[in-house]
């Protein structure tokens, strides 16, 4: 049987002998949806220099710099970020990216304002975990100045010139996580819900959509006014070590932010028959809250996907620096994952 040529390649892709050679060749740049057509029909038709293609497939991409500002080295649930990123990075297929991750354990908003201004001296374009706050603001909008797009990653800010947004949506899942306590409270009693920062809008706005539902439909049940854990696990444990001890009709606990490991090793400490009769939601997916699904602590976890959310980070951050010029706003929002003691991964 004869082998397929060139000519049969580029009447079964539609696309010209030309824009084939300049792949195959190397002599010349191929948009990338043509590089995939014509990658997927030579594997289709068997054509002989397959190799050479998926090879040039790789030198044909444009190279870019993303870098990702994340939050406190020390956070599990920030490390999994940037594996998952880094491997996010390794697997497009629309660009070669060199992934800069850095870690920001001073988490105020001067630090930020510094460290995002320093990335866009070397980066084509910046996602960002950070409170929202005017001086994170300015920093963005001189960065689009400088044409380097920023996106918001996990909560929200109000720059008006940022680029874009990926997240999930936190009003659904603050009414998700009051409808588990709902569901597995039926004692009358008290519910204390945490937040990290009050600058944080998707834990700001988890908050208050958990109030929502509780009113509406949870009046057995009366919901505290929300607890402040800075994002420490020793601050976490501290406040909820006394209201364990202040509150004997205590019944859930919406841990809406950092702080989950603390939240674990005060109610560790109580008696099991105690323990039963609170039920925990959180919005973690760290080893921690892996653990505490495992040992029947947490109800149930609402937590971003992690497979997910990096590939529509990296894949809006392409998207930008491609179109660094228009003043829109790219928002990606990703469903959130719910994990309970039945469905988790060890």
């Amino acid at each position: 049987m004869k082998r397929p040529t060139i000519v049969d390649l580029s009447e079964a892709s539609g696309l010209s002998i030309s824009t084939i050679n300049r792949l195959l060749h190397g002599t010349g740049s191929v948009k990338a949806q043509n590089v995939d057509l014509i990658v997927e029909t030579a594997e289709r038709i068997g054509f002989y220099g397959l190799g050479a293609l998926k090879e040039r497939t790789r030198t044909n991409l444009p190279h870019r710099r993303l870098s990702f500002l994340l939050q406190q080295s020390h956070r599990p649930i920030y490390q999994l970020w940037a594996e998952r990123i880094e491997a996010a990075a390794e697997r497009s297929r629309s660009a070669i990216i060199d992934a800069n991750i850095l870690f920001e354990d001073d988490l105020t908003p001067e630090a930020v304002a510094a460290n995002l201004l320093a990335l866009g001296e070397e980066s084509d374009a910046i996602a960002v975990v950070a409170a929202d706050h005017p001086l994170v603001a300015q920093a963005i909008d001189e960065l689009r100045g400088r044409s380097v797009p920023v996106v918001a990653f996990i909560t929200d800010l109000s720059a008006a010139s940022r680029a874009g947004f990926v997240g999930t949506d936190n009003w659904k899942a603050g009414r998700t996580a009051a409808w588990f306590i709902n569901q597995t409270v039926s004692e009358p009693g008290k519910v204390y819900p945490f937040i990290g920062s009050h600058r944080y809008q998707c834990q700001d706005i988890s908050d208050a959509s958990f109030r929502s539902y509780m009113r509406e439909h949870s009046p057995h049940l009366q919901v505290c006014d929300t607890q402040l854990t800075q994002e420490e696990p020793e601050n976490a444990y501290e406040i909820v070590s006394g209201l364990l001890a202040a509150e004997p009709d205590l019944r859930g606990l919406f841990i809406n932010g950092g702080g989950i490991s603390g939240v674990l090793k005060a109610l560790r400490e109580l008696p099991d028959e105690r323990r039963r009769t609170i039920k925990l939601v959180c919005r973690d997916i760290g080893p921690e809250t892996r653990r505490g699904l495992n040992e029947g602590l947490i109800t149930a976890s609402l937590c971003h996907a992690p497979e997910r959310m990096p590939l529509e980070l990296i894949d809006v951050m392409l998207h930008l620096v491609e179109k660094r010029d228009s003043s829109s706003i790219e928002q990606r929002i990703v469903p959130f994952e719910i994990l309970t003691q039945e469905s988790v991964w060890t």
